[in-house]
C-alpha cells in the first residue's frame, strides 16, 4: 500500500521546512527537538499521574511516571523509544496515558538512562531493575504481581522483550504479556526494508546508526541478545506477544522475523502490520489519528486479555 497521504504531506512539509535530522545535531539539541515535536504531534494524557523513583543497582536514582486510571490492579511497565539516545517521559506521555485508560491498567513509564552518557548495557540494566522494583513493591503500589505486562516502542520494545528473555532465564516471575511496537531485534540493519526505507520515511538509516553508535561500546555489542533479540538461541517459554509494525518502516522485516520465531517457539503471538504507516506512527495522533488510535486499541485489547487485574 502507498504511504498514507497525511503522512506523505507531513514528511514533505518537514523536508520543506528544513528540519535538521537528529544525527546532524548535538545530543542535547536532538533530545530537545524530539521532546518538542512530540508535544506538537501527539495528544496529551488525560490520566492522573504521579512521580516515583527507584534505585538502580549502581545507586542511580531513576524516575518513573505512574499513570493511574483507577479501579485496576493490572500494571504495564513501559519503555519509551528513541534509539537509547533521545526520548523520555514527556515524549511518550500521550501514548502511556492512552494505554492506561484503554486497557485499563496502571502504567509505569521508566525514565531509563540514555546514551552516550550511559552506554550498553545500562538501559537494559535499568529495565531489569525497574521490573524487580515493581515486583518487590507491588503490594505497596496496589498491583497484582501476576498481572504485570511489559511494553515499549522501537528501542523500548527491544528492552521489553529482552527483559522477558532474562526473566525466563533467571527464573523470575514472568511478565504476563509483552507488547512491542516496531522493535529493534536484529544485530545488523541490512534487510530489504532497511534498504527500501533508508531515507524519507521518518526514521532514516543515518539517524538509526547514530543512535546505535551512541549506545554501543563497540561493534561486538551488536551480537549480544540484549541488543538484538533475534540472536538468542531460543525464544521458548516467553509471555504472549503483541507486535505492531508499520508498513513503511526500516524495522518492519526484523519485526516480522521476530514474530515468526516467537510463533515457531510456541509463543502466542499477534502480529499486526499497519498499512501506509511509518515508524513511530503510534505517537502521531495529530497526523494519522485513526491509525494511531487503532494500534493503541489493539495493544490495549491484548493486554486486557492477558493481564486482567
Amino acid at each position: 500500500m502507498a504511504l498514507h497521504p497525511d503522512l506523505d504531506a507531513f514528511l514533505t512539509l518537514a523536508r520543506d521546512k528544513g528540519h535538521p535530522p537528529f544525527h546532524t545535531l548535538p545530543v542535547e539539541q536532538a533530545r530537545a527537538l524530539y521532546d518538542r515535536t512530540a508535544t506538537q504531534l501527539d495528544e496529551p494524557s488525560q490520566v492522573a499521574t504521579s512521580t516515583l523513583h527507584f534505585s538502580a543497582r549502581d545507586g542511580a536514582r531513576i524516575q518513573i511516571r505512574r499513570y493511574d486510571p483507577g479501579d485496576t490492579r493490572a500494571a504495564l511497565l513501559y519503555f519509551h523509544g528513541g534509539g537509547y539516545t533521545v526520548g523520555g517521559l514527556d515524549s511518550h506521555d500521550g501514548l502511556c496515558g492512552a494505554l492506561a485508560a484503554l486497557t485499563p491498567c496502571v502504567v509505569f513509564a521508566v525514565d531509563y538512562r540514555l546514551a552516550p552518557e550511559h552506554r550498553f548495557p545500562t538501559a537494559f540494566f535499568d529495565a531489569e531493575d525497574s521490573y524487580q522494583w515493581l515486583l518487590s513493591q507491588s503490594a505497596a503500589l496496589g498491583i497484582d504481581p501476576s498481572c504485570i505486562a511489559v511494553a515499549g516502542d522501537s528501542a523500548g520494545g527491544t528492552l521489553a522483550t529482552a527483559l522477558c528473555l532474562n526473566a525466563r532465564d533467571q527464573g523470575w516471575p514472568p511478565p504476563c504479556a509483552q507488547a512491542l511496537l516496531y522493535p529493534c531485534t536484529s544485530a545488523r540493519q541490512d534487510s530489504a526494508s532497511h534498504q527500501r526505507y533508508d531515507t524519507g520515511y521518518l526514521l532514516e538509516q543515518h539517524t538509526l546508526q547514530w543512535m546505535f553508535n551512541n549506545y554501543l561500546r563497540d561493534d561486538s555489542d551488536r551480537d549480544d541478545w540484549r541488543f538484538s533479540p533475534l540472536t538468542t538461541a531460543s525464544l521458548d517459554g516467553l509471555p504472549p506477544a503483541f507486535i505492531g509494525l508499520a508498513e513503511h518502516d526500516p524495522l518492519v522485516d526484523e519485526g516480522i522475523a521476530y514474530a515468526g520465531r516467537l510463533t515457531t517457539a510456541g509463543v502466542d503471538t499477534r502480529l499486526e502490520i499497519y498499512d501506509g504507516m511509518v515508524h513511530d506512527f503510534a505517537r502521531l495522533m495529530r497526523v494519522v489519528p485513526e491509525a494511531a488510535r487503532q494500534v493503541r486499541e489493539d495493544m490495549a485489547e491484548m493486554l486486557a486479555e492477558y493481564c486482567a487485574g
